[in-house]
């Protein structure tokens, strides 16, 4: 089992920045890929940015160039750099991890943007 916890989020202007962090304990050394995904109201669970074990990123068009996924040694913690914020980047943010084990979530962390 893997366990994540996420935190940093909170609420900001429109232009401004927060940084989101991921801590997974538990079976880790299995892990191949963590990311970030994010859920609007009324809106499906989209990928925002994943990391490989390998140091391989990929972002979702929208947040390219606006957000840096990065961890901290092997794999953990992560975090998401989010600057120039968007009201359309407000939306409950999820930690996921990939291991031989399955897939897991956090709890999410609530990320708002105001105009």
């Amino acid at each position: 089992q893997v366990q994540l916890v996420e935190s940093g989020g909170g609420s900001v202007q429109a232009g401004g920045s927060l940084r989101l962090s991921c801590a997974a304990s538990g079976i880790i050394f299995g892990i191949s890929t963590m990311g970030w995904y994010r859920q609007a109201p009324g809106k499906q669970r989209e990928l925002v940015a994943t990391i490989t074990s390998g140091g391989g990123t990929n972002y979702a068009d929208s947040v390219e160039g606006r957000f840096t996924i990065s961890r901290d040694g092997a794999k953990n913690p992560v975090y998401l750099q989010m600057d120039s914020l968007k009201p359309e980047d407000t939306a409950v943010y999820y930690c996921n991890a990939v291991s031989y084990l399955g897939a897991y979530w956090g709890q999410g962390i609530q990320v708002t943007v105001s105009p």
